[in-house]
């Protein structure tokens, strides 16, 4: 399996990258983080109100002091297992993962305010929004980074 692979396995839980690449106390803390943050902040209730239109429903539902770790944890996951399959080995090929984090986690507490064109998209819907102007951020930050030699 190549880093690319690793990545995606990461991305479907925290932790699977990690134990294909060997590194199975990582794997299960990530596992573990991923299943106690889910718990605690009601992750899976909030994707199926989300999912079925009841987007006030999960915002009143939203343990954010819990879901605000999700965010940090689930990318850093990604980049983990990216990184420890030999993947990331171009200089600051880490920004996209960092600002999908950041970015994702300031959508979700802004997520139960913004409406996009008059909808309000919720504590899901919002933050996964949210990846798109991270990883152009990273991105662009990278490519500046790269080129002045920084």
């Amino acid at each position: 399996m190549n880093s690319k692979e690793k990545l995606l396995w990461s991305v479907a839980l925290p932790g699977f990258g990690q134990l294909l690449n060997g590194n199975y106390l990582k794997g299960i803390i990530f596992i573990a983080l991923e299943f106690v943050i889910n718990v605690q902040s009601h992750f899976n209730d909030l994707i199926l109100h989300s999912f079925n239109g009841e987007i006030v429903r999960a915002i009143d539902h939203t343990e954010y002091k819990w879901l605000m770790f999700y965010p940090c944890v689930y990318f850093f996951a990604m980049w983990d297992a990216y990184k420890d399959a030999g993947g990331g080995k171009e200089p600051y090929s880490y920004l996209p993962f960092v600002f999908f984090a950041y970015f994702v986690t300031v959508g979700l507490m802004y997520s139960a305010r913004v409406k996009l064109f008059g909808v309000l998209l919720g504590t899901v819907w919002f933050p996964m929004l949210c990846v798109i102007p991270g990883v152009l951020m990273g991105m662009l930050l990278k490519g500046i980074f790269k080129r002045a030699k920084l």
